[in-house]
């Protein structure tokens, strides 16, 4: 094995250990989905168990039936199979003093693992009687564009359903426009796709806090004026060491060439084109800086790559891990400070500082409703019409418990108690 095989294996496991760390304490995760659920555990409104049942519901099946069946037979990992996994791996283990520890061994494992080869994955999950995996990747298929809405939820709580109505509308015709008018072609076959969830989300939060800013604080003193979002940033600033040395890492993995963040760049590498696949990711990149600083600024929960321009920083020093790792690190500092600065300008709004608890509720409402569709679309998949009977069976008689889930986490536990439900009644004959 040469020095260079395993520089790359210690890189790919170092990932995969940081980056379930990170979600381990809730510093940053991966999916963009999973994001907004955090501020609920911090707040103690879920417990650990139903961060985790979300994670794997909203997680999986990506990784199973695109991640790493993309990933298989290629030295170039696609960043959904590793990073994604690290989300679930550091919600599963503990938030004590030894969670980090051994999320970390997990996690580097796995990541090693998966470098290999881990096509004996697939292989076992085509072996069960019944495959439900490719199914279980729609349960978090309405989240993102969902979550869109929720600044809509907020305005109209806070202020009217009028101003609620008008923000909608806004976010509705920011996604038709950008889907249809915002790519733009450089020439030479490079192109810049504006991301059309992120830009919507983006209009949407700025009329948030334009109405927000017209409202009079309830108390004049600055000093009493806590600003949700500052406090948010804040948590985020001050784990920029761990973002860091995760910026620098997956930016030193890009530079090896065994990291991608998409498919297309993936594809790209693959034929040797260089300079095309930086391209391509610095243009996805460009697209969805709206989505994660929005959501970054709502939740204090950063994207586990950032804005993933580190992707395309690696690219540009190809072969050169060292130097690839101190700008990737630098350039998640840049970008965490850049968030700060975001969230100072935000503390010129009083009014925010009433719109939290606005803003918390119309988060929850929207991802609980999104995976309650998304439980309802993942099932009917398996089992058409008999999904939609078991989910909304399950979703009414939670209702009826003494002690019921949280709304939240009901979508994934049906879907994933369905597929397996289903496994012992193929197994009978019975399905």
């Amino acid at each position: 094995m040469s020095m260079t095989t395993i520089i790359n294996y210690v890189l790919i496991a170092l990932v995969g250990g940081v980056g379930s760390v990170l979600a381990n304490k809730g510093i940053a995760v991966f999916n963009d989905g999973l994001r907004p659920i955090y501020p609920e555990y911090f707040d103690h409104k879920i417990n650990r168990r139903e961060l985790a049942l979300t994670s794997f519901g909203v997680s999986f099946g990506l990784i199973i039936g695109f991640g790493i069946p993309v990933s298989i037979g290629s030295t170039i990992l696609l960043a959904h199979s590793i990073l994604l996994a690290c989300d679930i791996f550091g919600t599963w283990t503990p938030d004590n003093k030894w969670g980090a520890a051994i999320a970390f061994a997990i996690g580097s494992v796995y990541g090693a693992g998966l470098l290999l080869g881990l096509s004996w994955i697939v292989r076992l999950f085509k072996m069960l009687p019944f495959n439900f995996f490719g199914a279980l990747s729609l349960l978090g298929s309405p989240i993102l564009l969902a979550f869109c809405a929720f600044p809509a939820i907020a305005v109209a709580e806070q202020h009217n359903v009028k101003k609620g109505l008008i923000t909608f509308v806004w976010t509705f015709v920011t996604y038709i426009l950008i889907s249809k008018f915002g790519i733009f072609n450089l020439g030479n076959g490079i192109t810049i796709t504006l991301n059309a969830t992120g830009m919507a989300l983006l209009v949407a939060m700025i009329c948030m806090v334009y109405y927000a800013a017209k409202v009079k604080g309830t108390n004049n003193s600055n000093e009493n004026l806590v600003n949700v979002f500052s406090a948010r940033i804040g948590r985020i600033k001050k784990n920029w060491i761990w973002l860091s040395l995760m910026g620098g890492l997956i930016t030193a993995a890009s530079s090896e060439l065994i990291l991608a963040v998409d498919v297309l760049p993936q594809q790209l590498l693959i034929k040797g084109q260089i300079q095309e696949a930086a391209m391509a990711t610095f243009a996805r990149a460009i697209g969805f800086i709206p989505l994660v600083f929005s959501t970054a600024i709502v939740t204090g929960v950063y994207g586990m790559a950032g804005t993933t321009l580190i992707f395309a920083i690696g690219l540009l020093l190809k072969g050169q891990p060292l130097v690839a790792f101190i700008a990737g690190a630098v350039w998640m500092w840049i970008e965490v400070q850049a968030l700060g600065a975001t969230a100072k300008g935000m503390d010129k709004f009083p009014g925010l500082r009433d719109m939290g608890d606005h803003i918390r509720t119309s988060l929850m409402e929207t991802i609980s409703t999104s995976l309650l569709i998304g439980a309802a679309i993942a099932c009917n998949k398996m089992a058409p019409n008999l999904g939609f009977f078991w989910v909304i069976g399950t979703w009414l008689l939670n209702k009826k418990m003494k002690k019921p889930l949280v709304d939240m986490a009901v979508g994934p536990i049906a879907t994933i108690a369905l597929g397996l439900l289903l496994n012992i009644l193929r197994i009978v004959h019975l399905f």
